[in-house]
């Protein structure tokens, strides 16, 4: 998928990939991680690498290579799970969750590239399973169990580069989030949306920072959220890449296939949820469907490396916080909190692999 560019078109791909994947990264609640870097002809005149700027962008020197294609598999050691009823007909859960796995797919499609436009498609599918013990006689709990919590999505990322020191980035995000089988699947009853607006200034090929609002789920339910972007890179080995309060990551170049990273991020999501079996309220209404907000805090260390060329993997280990596991009443305006459940605090592990620009794509861009 990636690759199929026309021969014509190569010249400027890895620019246009690059640029065009921060938007897709830094702001989402599942971003590309790390943010991309910058290939010379997008910052920097071909034979002036470090030095004269063309175009500004929020990318700066040392960061790592565009991911066009992820795959993400993440695992957990079990912990415990207590959940508190708010409603008078539901009983108390305590008790093990015994598997807790993520998988991730994503990618990213790019659509028009202009000196001053540049617009990018992504695409992807994640799926969180979960297993209790003892068995959840739970409605909240079987549905998850049995039928896993699931995210499919699509975005449009734009990056407008208006002058040597300006940019701005746009990007709004529609998914399907919930406990949905394909023949379950409605779009009016499990979509989210999401998006993003940074305007940002490039004070050199090292520095790049940028104001703006997110619209999303990190924090529980939908809401409105400052965001403060800030990419710099200090030397040759050391950086920061921070999307504050969202994400702060300290990079360590290795070299220039290797790479570092340390730091924590703020990660939400919010599923709909059909239960098999009603559950009545202390009104005695009974409630069919719960939206369940997931919000956890993770500090994290991650390594990512070449395998060959276009291929990278990622590992990373860390530890995380959970915040919030609660299931709400979606009829009602105030969002009334049905189960207010506890997730045990855990380590986590993940393992990576990413498909990027060959070397032999960007020695041509560095060529021209």
């Amino acid at each position: 998928m990636m690759f199929l560019v026309a021969p014509r078109s190569r010249r400027r791909f890895s620019a246009f990939l690059t640029a065009g994947l921060l938007t897709a990264g830094p702001l989402a609640v599942a971003q590309v991680y790390p943010p991309p870097a910058p290939p010379a002809s997008d910052t920097v005149a071909a034979d002036q690498v470090g030095r004269d700027q063309e175009f500004a962008t929020p990318s700066v020197v040392g960061m790592g290579p565009s991911k066009g294609l992820v795959f993400h598999y993440e695992r957990m050691p079990r912990f415990n799970v207590a959940s508190d009823s708010k409603v008078g007909t539901l009983t108390d859960y305590k008790g093990e969750a015994t598997k807790n796995a993520r998988l991730i797919i994503k990618g990213y499609i790019p659509f028009l590239n202009r000196p001053h436009l540049k617009v990018v498609m992504g695409i992807n599918y994640e799926r969180e399973e979960f297993q209790f013990a003892p068995s959840a006689n739970y409605q909240l709990y079987q549905n998850i169990e049995d039928k896993g919590l699931k995210v499919l999505g699509a975005q449009l990322a734009v990056i407008r580069p208006v002058n040597t020191t300006n940019w701005y980035l746009f990007r709004v995000k529609g998914e399907l989030n919930g406990d949905y089988t394909s023949s379950e699947l409605s779009i009016k009853d499990y979509l989210k949306v999401s998006s993003e607006f940074v305007y940002g200034w490039k004070r050199s090929p090292q520095f790049s920072w940028g104001l703006g609002l997110q619209l999303g789920y990190t924090f529980g339910r939908q809401s409105i959220y400052p965001a403060l972007l800030y990419n710099r890179t200090f030397n040759d080995k050391w950086g920061v890449e921070a999307l504050f309060p969202a994400r702060v990551t300290v990079r360590r170049n290795l070299s220039d296939r290797s790479l570092l990273f340390a730091g924590y991020s703020v990660d939400g999501l919010s599923y709909n949820i059909k239960l098999r079996e009603p559950i009545t309220n202390d009104e005695g209404r009974q409630l069919r469907t719960l939206e369940l907000r997931e919000t956890e805090v993770r500090g994290r260390l991650r390594w990512e490396r070449e395998i060959y060329d276009f291929l990278w993997f990622g590992v990373e280990g860390g530890y995380r916080y959970n915040y919030a596991f609660d299931a709400f009443d979606r009829s009602n305006n105030d969002r009334r909190k049905i189960i207010d459940s506890k997730l045990a605090n855990a380590p986590y592990a993940s393992l990576e692999l990413f498909i990027v620009p060959p070397r032999k794509f960007l020695n041509k861009t560095l060529n021209k």
